[in-house]
């Protein structure tokens, strides 16, 4: 039997424990930037050591490496000194049975939403450095520019510097208030591993966020089974995640909701689901929300035999709870489908157009070609295909697009399922 390679096992333990391990060394800092330099350095002196500690747990001997390393710097700089006069004490161990649920990984999430900070530095930070999400897939999450998510990400670091933020874990009535963060944080998690087959850069990274994601919720339904909320939540990514399978074609292709063939759906997937978002909905909340315009999707019978009133009314109500560009996008589709149709839901894109931007601003141009197709104007429709696909990242996306340019173009038509 051949010996483990040390090199690929530290590679694993790095993508593994990274969040984890970063996660540690804030709570030990409450220095990002020193956390990040510290482990990163540990890393490299992993790879670089005969150890055989390294290879019986990474984890631990990289945290421990990783905290003499921050413990080195600070007394090196005695202006850092002053900031984290904490730093080199070992912080109170805080036993597993103390965090919530069962999974530590939710834990974390609890730690890394401090209330100082503000809601998006608290979602994009529980993001990249407890779960691990790569920056640019944390914007195409979120639908904005990656600039401004690496802009976000560094203002939130010095937030915490200049107010000296320390992660700790509070107690029950602390975590009830940062419930809502981490729900979104959970619910953006899945989001980032749920675009990633369809060409985002960080698909490799994110192979498992779907999965983790929906462990989490899970974790969070054991620690507030009353919670609506907590089971809007699970049931929008169970829903969702019961019809993933038909995205793409086996060579690729992008296979739009219209075209699914649903007998590949996860019915058992889809009942769980189901039941959740009847309990949920009685709260009104915006998960609750979601998971009822896709319980709505997930039991129709066909595109033609979906309830698109209910899914209008719905919409409705979400813009309230949550008035989001996003959503508010998503709405009109929904309604174009419905009693006011594409004409109408044209007039209302129009008028919406002029709040948007960034990357709801780019889908925005694909939701008028649609439109524009559906109302007979295909020079228009074309127009704007063309203008969607230049500013597509995604290449399945972007070579749907294409295929409806060459359709308005008088080819052959897309063909139902094989995109």
């Amino acid at each position: 039997m051949n010996a483990p390679d040390p090199s690929e096992e530290l590679t694993r333990a790095f993508r593994a424990e990274w969040p984890r391990i970063l996660a540690t060394l804030i709570r030990f800092t409450g220095s990002v930037d020193l956390a990040e330099d510290a482990a990163q350095e540990a890393f490299v002196r992993a790879f670089a050591s005969r150890d055989r500690a390294v290879l019986i747990n990474p984890a631990a001997w990289i945290t421990t490496v990783a905290k003499r390393i921050a413990v080195d710097a600070v007394r090196r700089d005695a202006a850092l000194r002053e900031r984290l006069p904490l730093l080199a004490e070992d912080p109170p161990v805080v036993s597993l049975l103390d965090q919530p649920a069962d999974d530590d990984r939710l834990g974390l999430l609890f730690l890394a939403c401090a209330p100082e900070l503000s809601p998006e530095n608290r979602l994009a930070l529980s993001l990249r450095f407890v779960c691990g999400v790569p920056t640019e897939a944390i914007a195409d999450a979120l639908l904005i520019e990656h600039t401004a998510m690496s802009a976000r990400l560094t203002r939130a670091k010095r937030q915490i510097e200049s107010r000296g933020i320390r992660f700790a874990a509070g107690d029950g009535e602390d975590r009830a208030g940062r419930l809502d963060d981490v729900l979104a944080t959970v619910y953006v998690l899945y989001t980032t591993g749920h675009a990633a087959p369809l060409g985002s850069p960080a698909a490799g990274s994110l192979q498992d966020a779907t999965m983790t994601a929906i462990e989490l919720a899970r974790a969070l339904r054991r620690l507030r089974p009353d919670d609506r909320e907590v089971a809007g939540l699970l049931a929008l990514l169970l829903l969702t995640e019961a019809r993933a399978s038909t995205r793409l074609t086996g060579s690729g292709k992008l296979v739009t909701l219209e075209d699914a063939d649903r007998r590949l759906w996860d019915a058992r997937a889809i009942q769980e689901g189901l039941d959740l978002a009847a309990e949920a909905l009685p709260g009104g909340g915006r998960f609750a929300l979601q998971a009822g315009i896709a319980g709505l999707h997930a039991e129709a019978p066909s595109w033609i035999g979906t309830d698109w009133a209910t899914i209008g009314l719905f919409y409705d109500r979400l813009l309230v709870v949550w008035p989001s560009p996003a959503a508010a996008l998503a709405r009109i589709v929904a309604r174009s489908y419905g009693s006011p149709g594409p004409a109408a839901a044209l007039l209302e894109l129009t008028e919406l157009e002029r709040t948007l931007s960034g990357a709801v601003g780019r889908q925005a141009l694909a939701v008028r070609a649609d439109l524009l197709r559906r109302v007979g104007r295909p020079a228009e429709s074309r127009s704007f295909y063309e203008r969607a696909r230049d500013v597509e990242r995604h290449t399945p996306t972007r070579d749907f697009f294409g295929r409806r340019i060459a359709e308005l173009d008088g080819g052959d038509p897309v063909e139902p399922g094989a995109h």
